[in-house]
């Protein structure tokens, strides 16, 4: 328990979560104590087989945690240089699209929804089953099945399709146009 409270507290940078972390991070002071290697930087080739070796590790894992174990952590909001008004966190690039935009485009979908379950209304339950199955399916129904289905042909249900989505389109742009979110 107090291994873990002093891994813990040591850093604000979780570390540690392996077991060849933690070995590393309890034994590798004394290890170097032991091969008179405090004072040096990276650990020489010699030193750092030597290290890796006795406990086990990765040699990797010796350069990774001698590294963090040698240098505090820094803030991201200490500045570049002290005359500067510059912090190291202007230099982290964010590579996701920004919460405005994400906002945007959520309430741009809740309002194209609004406005296609409105229009969906102006058409009847045929039309509007048709046009479903048709366009608003990720798999759409062949024009056979839904032939089929209401015992007409191919080219009358593709003419169903068509006039159907010719009205939505027309009550969803007049939808738009009370709505003001488009002019004439």
């Amino acid at each position: 328990a107090i291994q873990e409270y002093i891994l813990h507290s040591w850093s604000l940078v979780k570390m540690g979560t392996t077991a060849a972390q933690k070995k590393l991070f309890f034994n590798l002071r004394k290890l170097k104590g032991q091969l008179q290697a405090m004072e040096e930087g990276d650990l020489s080739p010699e030193n750092l087989k030597k290290i890796a070796t006795e406990l086990d590790v990765p040699e990797a894992d010796v350069v990774s945690m001698n590294r963090r174990l040698a240098s505090p952590d820094h803030s991201l909001n200490a500045p570049l240089r002290s005359d500067s008004e510059g912090e190291w966190q202007d230099w982290l690039v964010d590579e996701s699209e920004s919460q405005e935009a994400k906002l945007g485009e959520r309430q741009e979908l809740g309002l194209r929804r609004d406005l296609l379950e409105k229009a969906m209304t102006h058409l009847n339950d045929r039309e509007r089953h048709i046009l479903t199955e048709r366009r608003l399916q990720e798999n759409p129904t062949t024009l056979e099945d839904l032939s089929q289905q209401y015992g007409i042909s191919r080219e009358r249900v593709r003419q169903i399709e068509v006039r159907a989505f010719e009205k939505l389109q027309k009550a969803m742009k007049v939808a738009a146009v009370e709505r003001r979110l488009v002019t004439h």
